[in-house]
């Protein structure tokens, strides 16, 4: 395989790992909240799959395990800031100190403990497509939900009546209100749905890339996630390319240092965070912002 084949092989999980919480903190962003607590939700994923995994030996579980770890995350955040008006960045801020010292407590004793990844799952005659047949069709099951993902979220938001309640309620909730639903009640599940999709994420890192537990293992995804709903402003078609595109730039890192290619290894390391960096600067050029109208005001507050 060609550098440019292993790097797409690399990329496209290390993607979705990123795709999941940043389709989480879309829909909690649409809903008007904020969350920077999805790094907290992630790590809190990424250990509890892999913890019931070793419990269970069943990976499913653990999977099933990280959902409900980043939903937790999710409602702690969501009930600090919908019914006790926290402030947003410092809610999620506190959730994710939170999650950081609890995983690194609780997942002590599981640090270098390998388990088993998801397995891949060979879809015959479309991983035969000459260069991107394998790195595409030739992958674990949260990848390929991750494709389904993508357009049934754009559809939800865009097309059904509940996805435009959710955009409603952060353009503006005394509208839905009068309309007879609870804006109160939408964000909270927002969020917590949210955050259940970045525990995802952390299973696809933990249990379907890495196959162990480590410390602090998230690296810094979470609020990576949140720059991606910014680039891709708040659309999920959006988040896609931004995700991918981050993807990409960490695959390129990796693959450059298994190949033993000459490049300073700290500059390769901070490459994926430079670009996102870069590609915010030129993206909060292009004209006013998408943000829901609600989240505008509240974090004007916070200036």
């Amino acid at each position: 395989m060609n550098i440019v084949g292993e790097v797409l092989t690399t990329a496209i999980p290390g993607s979705v790992a990123l795709l999941y919480p940043s389709l989480g903190e879309l829909i909690s962003e649409r809903s008007g909240v904020t969350n920077l607590g999805t790094e907290g939700a992630m790590l809190a994923g990424a250990l509890s799959g892999v913890a019931v995994t070793i419990a269970t030996g069943n990976p499913w579980l653990g999977v099933l395990a990280s959902l409900v770890a980043g939903a937790a995350c999710g409602a702690l955040h969501a009930g600090a800031v919908v019914w006790r008006r926290a402030n947003q960045l410092a809610s999620g801020l506190v959730v994710w100190f939170l999650a950081l010292g609890v995983t690194s407590v609780l997942g002590s004793p599981l640090n270098g403990q390998v388990i088993d990844p998801l397995p891949a799952v060979r879809i015959p005659g479309l991983a035969d497509i000459p260069g991107v047949g394998p790195a595409l069709f030739d992958q674990n099951p949260l990848v390929y939900l991750a494709y389904v993902a993508v357009p049934a979220l754009w559809f939800f938001i865009t097309y059904t009546r509940p996805g435009l309640t959710l955009r409603a309620t952060g353009e503006r909730p005394a509208v839905v209100f009068a309309s007879g639903s609870h804006p109160s009640v939408i964000r909270f599940a927002a969020v917590t749905v949210g955050s259940a999709l970045a525990g995802l994420g952390g299973a696809q890192l933990s249990i379907g890339i890495v196959g162990n537990w480590s410390d602090d293992m998230t690296n810094g995804y979470g609020f990576v996630a949140v720059a991606v709903v910014i680039f891709a402003r708040w659309s999920p078609i959006g988040v896609l390319i931004g995700s991918y595109l981050f993807g990409a730039a960490l695959a390129v890192s990796s693959v450059v240092q298994a190949n033993g290619i000459a490049v300073n290894q700290y500059l390769l390391d901070a490459l994926p965070y430079a670009i996102t960096i870069v590609v915010l600067v030129i993206v909060s050029g292009f004209g006013r912002s998408n943000a829901p109208e609600s989240q505008r005001d509240a974090l004007s507050e916070t200036q």
